[in-house]
């Protein structure tokens, strides 16, 4: 990155608001996003602002909030994590996202990475298979002033056609495979973010053209698997 702009954005990052309230947490806000986004190559203002406005430890467990601005994932219940500050960034930043976009995340969990997609999109669908999670986040998120999340209780694996295509998707749980049904739920020129395999897996980028599917492979990760066999999502708790 350019000097330049590694000073601008460093600028930026100690201007940083420290969130929507008053909190404990602006410091240790401000220096993940230094330390742990902008030094390492995340570019985009938007997601910047974004993760420094975003109150990280109101999404983790009371008992590991002095952890929420650290550079690891953290648990979050269930056999599920908080993914780490700069996955969600890089993720976010591979996404392309627009002001405009309908963005679909599969993998709610605690709720934060819908909250920083929240920041910089439209309108964000976010499914979790896994109910209290589900209901907890959506509390969350109404409780923080988010208007623009949808969250649904169901198997990630079929999306949300009713309210496809999307512009983008970004998956937080690694599949054996990339989902077909999530593939056909982008637009033409919609970007899928996935981590796909097992003991291995890789984060892949997907795009979708007039041509057909493109597959370009972006980095090395961990992430829990992505499983199956949610019942059906409940009626009237689609939406904060």
């Amino acid at each position: 990155m350019p000097r330049a702009l590694i000073l601008f954005s460093l600028a930026v990052a100690a201007a940083l608001p420290a969130c929507s309230g008053a909190d404990d947490y602006g410091s240790a806000r401000r220096s993940m996003v230094s330390r742990q986004i902008i030094a390492r190559g995340v570019t985009d203002q938007r997601i910047i602002s974004a993760m420094g406005h975003v109150p990280r430890h109101l999404f983790v467990p009371a008992s590991l909030r002095r952890m929420a601005y650290e550079d690891h994932p953290l648990p979050i219940g269930y056999g599920q994590t908080i993914s780490q500050p700069y996955i969600v960034a890089y993720m976010t930043e591979a996404a392309d996202l627009k002001p405009t976009d309908r963005v679909l995340e599969i993998g709610t969990g605690s709720g934060y990475q819908a909250a920083v997609l929240a920041e910089i999109a439209d309108e964000i669908y976010s499914i979790e298979i896994i109910k209290p999670l589900a209901d907890s986040a959506r509390a969350k998120l109404a409780e923080l002033g988010y208007k623009n999340i949808k969250v649904k209780w169901g198997d990630g694996y079929e999306g949300w056609p009713e309210h496809a295509p999307f512009d983008a998707i970004i998956v937080t749980a690694a599949p054996a495979e990339i989902p077909g049904k999530l593939t056909e739920q982008l637009a033409e020129g919609g970007r899928m973010v996935v981590p796909v395999g097992s003991v291995f897996q890789e984060l892949y980028l997907i795009t979708r053209t007039d041509r057909g599917i493109t597959k370009k492979a972006l980095l090395p990760v961990r992430f829990v698997p992505m499983v199956r066999g949610a019942g059906e999502a409940e009626k009237g708790e689609d939406g904060p």
